[in-house]
């Protein structure tokens, strides 16, 4: 894709509905822009997208991202018509009161709501300084009783979902939207497939779009015991070092392609973070580290699967995820494809030995 064709695909990519559990919308749209690049498409019984290419040799490598975001469900309708929501994935209740959500019926309705917030006017210093806790949140839909929800069809169960449009910002190479945890590491895995389809490659790809990665890392675990890698790359988020009191650490926006070294959830492989880096300063990717002491990826579920998986994450940077607008730098994803790209073409039953080599 060219630079305008990435971001129609992203902007259609991070506006679709998907929180955990109800990932069907972005699978279907994924599945879109992978037909006549996929050999075929399977889904797992959690509904992870699948996607198969065959290349020239037999090693069988999975690249995947998760395509479920963090939002909240319906958990109680009061009687003046205002909806309680428990969250589904991590919040911090902070960002949330005043903000758009779309409110998603079972059979695909979708209604826009607010989240309520009450004006700082005569509140007293302790409640105006306190961060709100979610069960004291509601949805206000612009209704005025429960009998008008019920006739709109909401009911409990039902997904809300962030609200944004989104925006490439004064430097174009920046843009803002809802979802980059994880659509954009979804996207490098379709872009990836859709580069090496005209390449020869030996590797048999999978292209995986995992589902409730954000409650538990579930769609990585049934799918990777689906595919059965020999090697397999989670490709997330991470922390974006680049703001104010952002804390320390070398993954920022432009920094290029993040090898994540550890988090809480893994170790990477060793000798994978070394092909990678070989691969980088041979190729002249644009590169840097990564490690978190909290929060884990896919991987966490990979690496451990039947005797063990050669796996490590491969990070974007990006600013204010698990919030309605995160911004991502559009060279990270150009750099963390081109990585992959090359990594794949590389990868052959020599290179899998010395793989396995390095551990034993």
């Amino acid at each position: 894709m060219n630079y305008d064709e990435t971001i129609r695909f992203l902007k259609e990519f991070t506006e679709a509905k998907g929180i955990s559990g109800n990932e069907k919308e972005v699978s279907r749209l994924m599945k879109r822009y992978l037909e006549g690049y996929a050999d075929s498409f399977e889904y797992d019984n959690l509904g992870s997208l699948i996607a198969k290419q065959e290349g020239t040799g037999n090693v069988k490598v999975m690249i995947c991202g998760h395509i479920d975001e963090v939002g909240f469900i319906v958990s109680k309708i009061e009687e003046d018509g205002f909806l309680r929501i428990n969250p589904v994935g991590g919040w911090w209740a902070h960002v949330l009161p005043s903000q758009k959500m779309s409110v998603v019926t079972y059979d695909g309705k979708c209604y826009m709501g607010v989240v309520g917030s009450i004006p700082p006017h005569g509140m007293k210093p302790e409640v105006r300084n306190k961060v709100m806790e979610i069960k004291d949140l509601y949805i206000d839909l612009g209704v005025a009783s429960k009998k008008e929800i019920e006739e709109l069809g909401i009911n409990i169960g039902d997904s809300v979902i962030p609200y944004t449009e989104f925006m490439v910002m004064n430097n174009p190479d920046y843009i803002c939207s809802k979802a980059f945890d994880d659509r954009i590491g979804a996207a490098v895995c379709v872009e990836v497939m859709r580069r090496l389809k005209k390449e020869d490659h030996p590797n048999t790809l999978y292209s995986v779009g995992t589902v409730q990665e954000e409650v538990g890392l579930r769609g990585a675990r049934t799918a990777t015991y689906h595919v059965k890698p020999d090697v397999a790359i989670a490709v997330d988020v991470s922390m974006s070092y680049d703001v104010p009191g952002g804390g320390q650490g070398d993954s920022k926006l432009g920094a290029g392609v993040a090898l994540s070294v550890m988090d809480s959830s893994v170790i990477a492989h060793k000798g994978l973070v070394k092909m990678m880096v070989d691969i980088c300063k041979e190729k002249n990717i644009k590169f840097t580290y990564d490690s978190l002491v909290a929060g884990g990826t896919d991987s966490g579920e990979i690496n451990k699967s039947y005797d063990g998986v050669i796996n490590m994450t491969l990070s974007l940077p990006c600013r204010y995820f698990h919030s309605h607008n995160s911004v991502v730098n559009i060279k990270d994803y150009e750099a963390c494809v081109n990585l992959l790209v090359e990594f794949i073409k590389k990868l052959d039953e020599n290179k899998l030995q010395e793989l396995y080599e390095s551990k034993r």
